[in-house]
């Protein structure tokens, strides 16, 4: 375990102090629980993106009716990657650098 020491003002120390005493454990361990509740675990790259889409409301859970048409699904991987090879258009990819526009 790694030690912190903070400077706390002495009305912020004081708050702690009585509700540490309210809740009938030492200050250490409140802070730290507090600490622990407060800052988010680390999150891989891919978890931030999908957090940021979800909140932009660009990404949603399948409804039922799009969980049942892929529960109902038979195509494989495969069978997938071979119809969206035939798609014409842009790629998506593309298509994304278009929309962000040129770099600044």
């Amino acid at each position: 375990m790694t030690t912190l020491n903070l400077e706390l003002s002495s009305e912020l120390y004081e708050r702690l102090r009585e509700e540490a005493k309210r809740l009938d454990k030492p200050e250490e361990e409140l802070a730290r629980e507090w600490l622990a509740e407060r800052i988010t675990p680390l999150m891989s790259e891919r978890d931030r993106a999908t957090e940021v889409l979800r909140a932009a409301g660009l990404l949603t859970e399948l409804g039922p009716e799009g969980k049942e048409r892929a529960r109902r699904s038979k195509a494989t991987l495969k069978e997938v990657r071979a119809a969206l090879d035939r798609a014409e258009g842009k790629p998506l990819s593309e298509v994304i650098l278009e929309m962000r526009g040129p770099k600044e």
